[in-house]
């Protein structure tokens, strides 16, 4: 699973994920690409599965790229705690990604297995994605 080796700060504030992707919004490697078309927070977990899915559908053919990372610490107090006393421990790590981030890449595969195997992975990810292809030029 996804997570950072160390971070400055144990524990940060939510924030919001507002605006589109100003870096990471262009293929950069594959050939096809998972595009996210919301914003939202992934889980370590999701792209895990995500990978996995898409891994097993390719057969060991072709090469898969993630592009996002989980950098941020998401804290959940225990269950039956009362309200106060400060903020709970860090749980498990999210990556925060915009509207327009391209969040996986493939090559070494033909289009229709790319495609159904990018259709796989966006069934375990919570946000709405879009398959693209890179442009020949």
């Amino acid at each position: 699973m996804l997570m950072p080796k160390r971070t400055k700060h144990r524990k940060v504030r939510k924030g919001k994920i507002r605006g589109v992707a100003t870096s990471g919004h262009y293929i950069a490697f594959g050939d096809y690409a998972l595009q996210a078309q919301g914003q939202e927070r992934i889980t370590a977990r999701q792209i895990e599965s995500a990978r996995q899915a898409m891994t097993r559908h390719i057969k060991r053919g072709g090469k898969i790229w993630i592009r996002i990372f989980p950098h941020t610490p998401v804290t959940r107090k225990p269950q039956d705690v009362k309200m106060g006393s400060g903020k709970g421990n860090p749980e498990f790590f999210v990556a925060k990604v915009r509207p327009g981030t391209i969040m996986f890449e493939m090559q070494g595969v033909n289009e229709e297995t790319a495609r159904e195997a990018m259709r796989l992975a966006a069934h375990k990810l919570p946000v709405k994605t879009k398959f693209l292809a890179r442009e020949e030029s």
